[in-house]
């Protein structure tokens, strides 16, 4: 028999150029190479003098889709119970390092350290936020990180299973590593360029530099399809308000993550998130679509995101009358999450929960009762529960009185390891961190970045023909949302040969700033105002009329939501971005001079305010030089 390989070292000759495959198993690619491996626990010796069943794998070097299922089995089955719900737990944890003493992680946790906290409750997973100092010091910080807490794991389990180490990253405004590492202007920029392909592209690359800092879990891409343009809470995370449009980016993109980048992605927020107006991180929201109207809107996405083979799905906390009429958050719903979407939607993969300290979830439960019930419903992990010291016994409790089945947390736990052994992390849960700057932010990825945000700005006006502009010995104010945004359009059309002044107003201008705008404007040969979410403000509305009354043109930028344009009228010039990335001011600068013709076409459509019945501009619209 020939020796064992990992997928990545075999030869490939058809691998995406814009990104590595990473760790994940290729199935087809060694099962030829894995036919004759006897599966793990096939023979079982006795307890006493039983062998770790990880280092059987690692001695096999190889890992496909049976050899996982039967380690997972084994290790399973060898867990205590305290073990096996520690791994139903994703916590965030505070501090640069594994081994920093942060009062809050004794406030929230009674122990100094991460690994402290890993230790004592057999954590599954720990995710980052900037919040917690999890990405506070770059690349290099984020990659000691996650080694540090993946040796705590390792140390503190039997059997060397490793960490989840997840983020939210799913670039545009919800974006938890900023530069260096390569950023992309958000969902519904990318789905503006109705390119699949950039999708992935955009996935994977994101993918392979969360890899390369030891983040093996994505919560992307985002399924939620956005029909109501008051949304608070999804907007522009969300690709489309076309149901259709909206499944073949969710798709492209699981693969992007998962299959070139070998990270877990996770496609949120089932049922269904798109037709809210409260924010679940506020309050419970009430979506009243009826079954037939969930089929047709909410459920393609999530359809293509279990036929790709999504790795993990995340809850939402609100209530859908129409699929369960208990009055409780789907987080917590059976007939959501284990009838609906287990059964007969056939998905097999990991069940994660929102975060359960969102106010969504805790109007009607403490954190103890929430994470049984949660569990009860068919959640297989519960992310950020407010209180582990109650919640964690609660469930150990809940299995010890029958409560709980012990077999279903057992089948929680062994969809939980074998993900874990699929995309590679039990062989290799650790990164070179003197290689990180070679993979974050390199100039190959950077360039990919440009050339797709080049694609993404959507013109929607242009009567004036005042685009693109020429803005050489011109006089151009930039004003409206954003110090950084502001300031990064004024320099580069500087760079242009402009003279520019920068008067920023926040999104809830004063009428100070808006005089102040309004006077900057009269002196200028060119205003450029920058809108976020102004359809929702009536301060910028009123800056907006006020700069257009002064006679100088005005071009108005929605760098956030598209549907602004529908509280300005008589706006005569009008782009949207969808995003104020990093990597988006400059590539506005590179289109409202015409050295990049815009090309994005709207993924929504945007009714008239107060009148979703009349749509102003339609799905599809978008309009070139």
């Amino acid at each position: 028999m020939p020796p064992l390989l990992l997928e990545s070292q075999m030869p490939c000759t058809d691998r995406p150029s814009t990104a590595r495959r990473g760790r994940r198993l290729g199935l087809a690619a060694v099962a030829t190479a894995a036919a004759g491996l006897v599966a793990l626990g096939a023979v079982q010796p006795a307890a006493a003098d039983r062998p770790n069943p990880t280092d059987q794998l690692k001695k096999r070097g190889v890992v496909t889709e049976g050899v996982c299922r039967a380690w997972s089995q084994q290790v399973t089955k060898q867990m205590t119970l305290e073990e096996k719900v520690g791994q139903l737990f994703i916590q965030e944890l505070y501090g640069p390092t594994a081994t920093t003493k942060d009062p809050r992680n004794v406030d929230f946790y009674g122990l100094e350290t991460p690994a402290e906290i890993i230790a004592k409750y057999h954590l599954g997973g720990a995710i980052y936020f900037a919040w917690t100092d999890s990405v506070a010091g770059g690349p290099q910080q984020i990659a000691g990180l996650s080694n540090g807490l993946q040796q705590a794991a390792l140390g503190a389990d039997r059997f060397d299973v490793p960490l989840q180490v997840a983020i939210d990253q799913e670039q545009g405004v919800v974006t938890r590593i900023g530069p260096p590492a390569t950023q992309f202007p958000g969902s519904m920029a990318v789905a503006a360029t109705r390119s699949t392909e950039d999708a992935r592209t955009a996935a994977a690359i994101t993918g392979e530099e969360l890899a390369a800092m030891g983040v093996n879990v994505n919560f992307a891409p985002d399924a939620d399809v956005n029909v109501n343009p008051q949304n608070p809470v999804i907007g522009v995370r969300s690709f489309s308000s076309d149901p259709e449009l909206a499944a073949d980016f969710v798709a492209a993109q699981v693969a992007g993550y998962q299959d070139d980048a070998g990270i877990a992605s996770s496609a949120k927020h089932f049922p269904g998130h798109g037709d809210t107006a409260t924010d679940s991180h506020t309050g419970l929201p009430l979506i009243t679509h009826t079954r037939e109207q969930w089929e047709q809107l909410d459920r393609p996405p999530f359809e293509a995101a279990i036929e790709a083979g999504a790795d993990m799905i995340m809850t939402a906390h609100l209530v859908m009358p129409a699929l369960d009429d208990s009055g409780v958050p789907a987080t917590l719903s059976k007939p959501i999450l284990t009838d609906l979407l287990r059964e007969e939607m056939g998905y097999e993969g990991v069940i994660v929960t929102d975060s359960l300290q969102m106010a969504g979830v805790r109007d009607m439960f403490d954190d103890a009762e929430i994470a049984v019930r949660a569990l009860e419903a068919g959640a297989d992990q519960l992310l950020m529960s407010s209180d582990l010291p109650v919640a964690y016994p609660a469930v150990v409790e809940a299995v010890q009185s029958g409560r709980l089945r012990e077999g279903d947390i057992d089948q929680k736990v062994k969809r939980v390891l074998q993900l874990k052994c699929t995309n590679g992390t039990v062989l290799d849960p650790m990164v070179d961190e003197s290689a990180v700057s070679q993979t974050v932010g390199a100039p190959e990825h950077r360039a990919e970045a440009d050339r797709i945000t080049d694609g993404t700005h959507t013109l929607l006006e242009n009567d004036a023909d005042l685009l693109p502009l020429q803005v050489g010995g011109q006089d151009v104010l930039v004003t409206g949302f954003g110090v950084s945004t502001t300031s990064t359009l004024a320099a580069e059309l500087a760079a242009r040969g402009a003279t520019t002044t920068v008067q920023e107003t926040g999104t809830a201008p004063n009428a100070t700033r808006i005089a102040a705008a309004v006077a900057a404007a009269e002196q200028a040969d060119t205003v450029v105002v920058l809108t976020n979410n102004a359809s929702t403000s009536a301060a910028q509305q009123r800056l907006v009329s006020q700069l257009q009354a002064t006679g100088t043109p005005v071009v108005v930028v929605a760098v956030r939501n598209p549907y602004d344009i529908a509280a300005l009228p008589g706006t005569e010039t009008y782009l949207t971005t969808y995003s104020y990335s990093p990597v988006t001011v400059p590539s506005l600068a590179r289109v409202l001079t015409g050295e990049v013709e815009p090309s994005g076409k709207l993924p929504v459509d945007i009714p008239a305010l107060g009148d979703p019945g009349t749509v102003l501009y339609p799905f599809g619209s978008g309009l070139g030089y």
